[in-house]
């Protein structure tokens, strides 16, 4: 496909209605789950065509990613650029609050355990949200390095998206309890800039 003609088959829904639909598709992963939710339920929903669906994203699994990347509060982790590692770290913790957060936690649990037993959804995530979010990131760590807060060879470098998605999910298998912005910038202070070498406060 040309990108001309990708253009013009994009170019029929208006971002306005793409929110909207993109807003009754986490509605109804919510409601249903994700291997309960149908292309046809998602037409009802939105009082959409299944081949506008199918022509605009292809398929269930990619309009799902696409969906939740475009729940994802604030544009690309990079885009953030306070001076300094900690105040990147803690102001891309705050661009969602505690009630966002406690959706957020349930949602992609429901979607890990999809994950498993979908290939498709699982390529569709990789694609859409966790490349771009690592590549993302890794621009982020690599402003500290360059500013000389990290060291180039730290091997916890590698390690850094892991720890933040180990705090956000191990809050509630642990504790119980939804991740909060609380939690979350103590849990960088106390775990991830240790390991990076860097100053807590």
């Amino acid at each position: 496909m040309t990108e001309a003609v990708a253009a013009t088959r994009r170019s029929r829904i208006t971002p306005e209605r793409e929110a909207e639909l993109y807003e009754a598709v986490l509605d109804l992963l919510r409601e249903v789950g994700y291997d309960a939710l149908t292309m046809d339920a998602v037409a009802a929903r939105t009082r959409s065509s299944k081949a506008t669906l199918y022509r605009q994203w292809g398929g269930k699994a990619d309009l799902v990613a696409k969906a939740v990347r475009h729940n994802k509060p604030g544009g690309p982790a990079d885009e953030v650029d306070t001076g300094s590692l900690r105040g990147d770290l803690h102001a891309l913790t705050l661009r969602s609050d505690d009630c966002e957060m406690e959706q957020n936690s349930a949602l992609m649990r429901g979607l890990a355990m999809a994950m498993h037993g979908n290939p498709d959804l699982l390529r569709a995530f990789r694609d859409h949200l966790i490349e771009p979010e690592m590549a993302a990131f890794r621009r982020v760590l690599q402003r500290a390095i360059d500013r000389g807060e990290v060291r180039a060879d730290n091997p916890a470098i590698d390690y850094v998206m892991h720890m933040m998605i180990g705090g956000f999910a191990a809050r509630t298998l642990i504790d119980e309890q939804p991740p909060t912005q609380a939690f979350l910038l103590s849990y960088i202070d106390a775990v991830v800039l240790p390991a990076l070498g860097v100053p807590a406060s």
